[in-house]
């Protein structure tokens, strides 16, 4: 008599790239079965957007522990960052303008994980150690409440997971930015530059 095999959850993971997507992919791959859903619009370069996804791409191609997983490009509008972001062009780095961010591309895939009868969701935003745990489970939780589709809490840079993902990005080779994508971390990231030669 043959055994059932169990279905796995289906996960829509919310990735901006492939080295934040790997440690995640490697925790849970084995858990759920994973779709990773890029949808980046404050990527506001069209060159740098297509690099991050086709990063991600090859990456889950390569890694034996994302065999299984499906890519899905959420499409690409940078006027749509550029329009969320109108009054907040000067804020800092971690500010009112990271949040609208977070949440903008969060409440897609909430949206994407209803439309297509996905069990659960999360964002690996969390692994950066630049970015606000606490906020992206706050709008995590609303994004459950308004879509109706279970959010799967999480801090991935914990225990060790952001270390992971530098070391996994090493192994594969993998393309890593040195700012968030928008043009206002790109700018802030030139000034910090220019301001340590002076």
């Amino acid at each position: 008599m043959s055994m059932i095999e169990e279905r796995k959850p289906k996960l829509l993971l919310h990735v901006c790239c492939a080295p934040c997507s790997s440690h995640v992919l490697e925790l849970l791959s084995n858990e759920y079965d994973i779709t990773v859903y890029f949808y980046n619009p404050n990527i506001t370069d069209n060159d740098e957007y297509d690099k991050r996804f086709g990063e991600l791409e090859r990456f889950v191609g390569e890694a034996p522990f994302a065999m299984d997983v499906k890519t899905v490009d959420g499409g690409y509008d940078s006027k749509i960052f550029f329009e969320m972001s109108k009054g907040m062009e000067e804020l800092p780095e971690r500010g009112a303008r990271c949040y609208q961010c977070y949440k903008l591309r969060m409440e897609e895939a909430a949206r994407y994980a209803q439309l297509n009868g996905y069990d659960v969701f999360t964002t690996s935003l969390s692994i950066s150690p630049h970015k606000n745990a606490n906020w992206i489970n706050e709008i995590g939780a609303l994004c459950q409440e308004k879509y109706g589709v279970d959010y799967m809490y999480s801090d991935f840079k914990k225990k060790n997971g952001y270390a992971r993902s530098i070391q996994l990005s090493k192994e594969y080779s993998l393309y890593r930015q040195d700012y968030c994508g928008c043009i206002f971390s790109k700018r802030d990231k030139i000034e910090k530059n220019n301001n340590s030669l002076v």
